[in-house]
C-alpha cells in the first residue's frame, strides 16, 4: 500500500462516476421505453411472469440506491455552485453598500452646499467670465472690462 488516500480518492471518484451515469441512464426516456417493453412481456409470454417479477425486483433494489447516490453526488456540485454564488453576491452587496454610502456622502455634501447657497445674501455684481461684469442692481448697466490675470509671486 503505497498511497492509501490516493487509492481511496480514486475509488470514491469511480463510485461517484458510476452513480451519476446510472442516474442519467435511469432518468432517460429510453429507459422508460425499455421498462415499458419489459412490463409488456408477460402479455406475450405469461409463463415468464415469475422470472420477470424477480428480475424487476432486482432492478428496483439496485436502481433505487443508485439513483439516491447519483442525486446526492449531483447535488454536491449544486451546493458548491450555490456557495460560490453566495460569496460572489455578498461581495457585490458589499460593493453596492460602499457605493451607496459614498452617494449618501456626496448627496449630503451637495445638500449642505445648496443650503449654504440659498441662505447667502444676494450679490449685486455677477461675473460671468473674465470679460464681463454684470451689475444686477436696479437701473445699473452692463460693464465690459478685461480683468488682468494676477501675477504669480
Amino acid at each position: 500500500m503505497s498511497n492509501p488516500p490516493r487509492t481511496s480518492a480514486f475509488i470514491n471518484q469511480v463510485n461517484d462516476h458510476v452513480a451519476v451515469r446510472m442516474t442519467i441512464i435511469f432518468g432517460s426516456i429510453w429507459c422508460v421505453y425499455a421498462f415499458l417493453v419489459f412490463s409488456l412481456i408477460p402479455l406475450a409470454a405469461p409463463a415468464w411472469q415469475n422470472t420477470l417479477l424477480y428480475i424487476s425486483n432486482c432492478i428496483q433494489l439496485v436502481a433505487l440506491p443508485a439513483l439516491m447516490v447519483g442525486n446526492a453526488v449531483l447535488s454536491r456540485g449544486t451546493d458548491q455552485r450555490a456557495t460560490e454564488d453566495h460569496a460572489a453576491l455578498m461581495e457585490i452587496l458589499n460593493d453596492v453598500r460602499a457605493e451607496v454610502t459614498e452617494l449618501k456622502t456626496v448627496t449630503n455634501d451637495l445638500a449642505r452646499k445648496t443650503d449654504e447657497a440659498t441662505h447667502r445674501p444676494p450679490s449685486e455684481v455677477v461675473s460671468i467670465s473674465d470679460e464681463a461684469v454684470i451689475n444686477v442692481a436696479e437701473g445699473a448697466s452692463v460693464t465690459s472690462t478685461t480683468l488682468s490675470p494676477s501675477k504669480p509671486a
